[in-house]
């Protein structure tokens, strides 16, 4: 299966972006607000990725400076060594980098543009899809259907 059959099964309410000087704050009540775990950080209004901010990074810094972190701009705690996907990778691929990375979100990129997000949600629920419907055509072929 190709992460562009994810991309399909979505509902198409893009990728959630700020720019690299919003507060965390800010981030962090946008996180809360559309109960998602990441924002991808862009200079140019969601057109390309140039980092990406989570749930995770924002409490090791609280954990870590306080509170103080929270009125720092995203750019300042942002991963900027950012792992992608095109739509034509397997999701077997990418389920592997997210294991061995530890992250739970995967930017996808196009020609250099931000198309979407897929999380390790999606590519479970991929995943259980796909079996269910291996499932189904052997016990037909058992069946003699």
């Amino acid at each position: 299966m190709l992460v562009q059959a994810i991309l399909n099964s979505k509902a198409t309410g893009g990728v959630e972006t700020v720019t690299p000087s919003v507060t965390v704050s800010e981030a962090a009540k946008i996180l809360a607000e559309k109960r998602i775990g990441t924002v991808v950080v862009s200079e140019d209004n969601g057109q390309t990725a140039s980092g990406i901010l989570s749930e995770r990074d924002i409490v090791r810094e609280l954990a870590a400076n306080g509170s103080a972190c929270l009125t720092q701009p995203v750019s300042a705690y942002m991963t900027r060594n950012l792992e992608t996907a095109t739509k034509q990778d397997t999701v077997q691929d990418i389920m592997s980098r997210m294991t061995e990375g530890r992250f739970r979100h995967m930017p996808i990129i196009e020609d250099g543009k931000l198309i979407g997000i897929v999380t390790l949600g999606d590519v479970v629920k991929a995943q259980l899809t796909e079996l269910a419907m291996e499932k189904d055509a052997l016990q037909g072929m058992i069946m003699g259907h």
